[in-house]
């Protein structure tokens, strides 16, 4: 399609995501009796008291840094706190986080879209890429993410086993299903075996709308009897409400443990590995963020004055027919599967 100068971006321009996944609930089970269901037991959060001390750092023009009478003063003081926990019970070794994950079609299509003319453009820009690449690539490392546990976040580091069983369900029933040993594969790398190019034929042809695609994604976690296993921790906005200075997710009468879904999928989407990286940091994959958000390290790494960044990326792509490179394109159809609001504010 020629260039056409009078095409705008979209004010209204919304996609709904692709990659789905339900919270993660959290079970404890032993090693030996990890297939058994009927042996789970729900990981329950609970509070506890603590007294802590004071550790922060203290500014130089503060008393307590100036009069070592005025610390031991300070410490002298008991520090209470409030704070939820979870553990495994001391008769179970094993962590079971359990979720689903639909995968649907249409990616790249706007749920909201207030420009026809733009959103022509944009769904034949989709159709090329589609016959061009098609979506084995972005399936191929969404199944590595699935069977490498990086879902699990910090319940995966110190394991010393992790096994992930991914199974396709259809009416209630597992036609299919992929056992890993998830520590064998990496966390920096996207690796290709039998079974990841089974799982990632299936995810694709999902995306594309060939079939549809619901996963139950269970992942067995032996850390230790009685060891503390992490749930999501929820962002309290109103500190008066309460006095916990940790409050963990849970859900159900029974307060289990849980991971949220927000957290579940930036994991499954941690697949750029396409960003600028002029100085070469070890990092690894990031999220597929507009910007190349990291929040743990504080910086965007696709910012836009470098041209990387989704939003210029798109409108190059669009407005001015600058096809993208192929990681690129990878990286702007990544960003529609994940979904959002992406108008031109007006």
């Amino acid at each position: 399609m020629a260039k056409n100068d009078t095409l705008k971006t979209a004010s209204v321009l919304a996609f709904e995501r692709k990659l789905d996944p339900s919270d993660a609930l959290l079970y404890a089970s032993n090693w030996e009796k990890r297939q058994d269901d009927q042996q789970w037991q729900p990981v329950e959060v609970r509070e506890k008291s603590v007294r802590g001390t004071i550790s922060n750092r203290l500014k130089d023009s503060s008393k307590e840094h100036k009069d070592p009478a005025k610390l031991d003063a300070q410490i002298e003081n008991p520090n209470p706190q409030s704070v939820d926990v979870a553990t495994l019970p001391h008769n179970a070794d094993t962590l079971v986080a359990r979720f689903t994950l639909r995968v649907l079609a249409g990616a790249g299509t706007p749920s909201a879209c207030n420009n026809a003319e733009y959103q022509a453009k944009l769904e034949q820009a989709v159709a090329k890429y589609k016959q061009a690449q098609g979506f084995g690539e972005l399936a191929h490392r969404y199944a590595n993410n699935l069977a490498n546990g990086r879902f699990l976040w910090r319940n995966r580091m110190g394991a010393e086993q992790v096994e992930v069983s991914v199974r396709q369900l259809a009416q209630g029933k597992t036609t299919k299903e992929w056992t890993f040993d998830a520590l064998s594969l990496s966390l920096r790398a996207f690796e290709d075996t039998a079974e990841l190019k089974e799982l990632s034929g299936v995810i694709a042809s999902a995306l594309a709308g060939e079939q549809h695609l619901l996963l139950e994604v269970v992942a067995y976690v032996r850390v230790g009897s009685g060891q503390e296993v992490f749930p999501s921790q929820e962002l309290i906005m109103d500190r008066s409400r309460g006095d916990k200075s940790k409050t963990l997710y849970s859900i159900g009468d029974d307060k289990t443990g849980a991971i949220h879904s927000q957290k579940l999928g930036n994991a499954i989407r941690t697949i750029d590995t396409w960003y600028p990286n002029e100085v070469e940091e070890d990092l690894g994959p990031i999220a597929v963020e507009p910007y190349g958000s990291v929040t743990t390290r504080g910086k965007a790494y696709r910012h836009p004055k470098e041209k990387k960044d989704f939003y210029s990326l798109l409108d190059n792509w669009m407005l001015k027919d600058q096809v993208p490179t192929k990681e690129d394109q990878h990286f702007v159809m990544a960003t529609l599967i994940r979904g959002g609001v992406f108008g031109e504010a007006g």
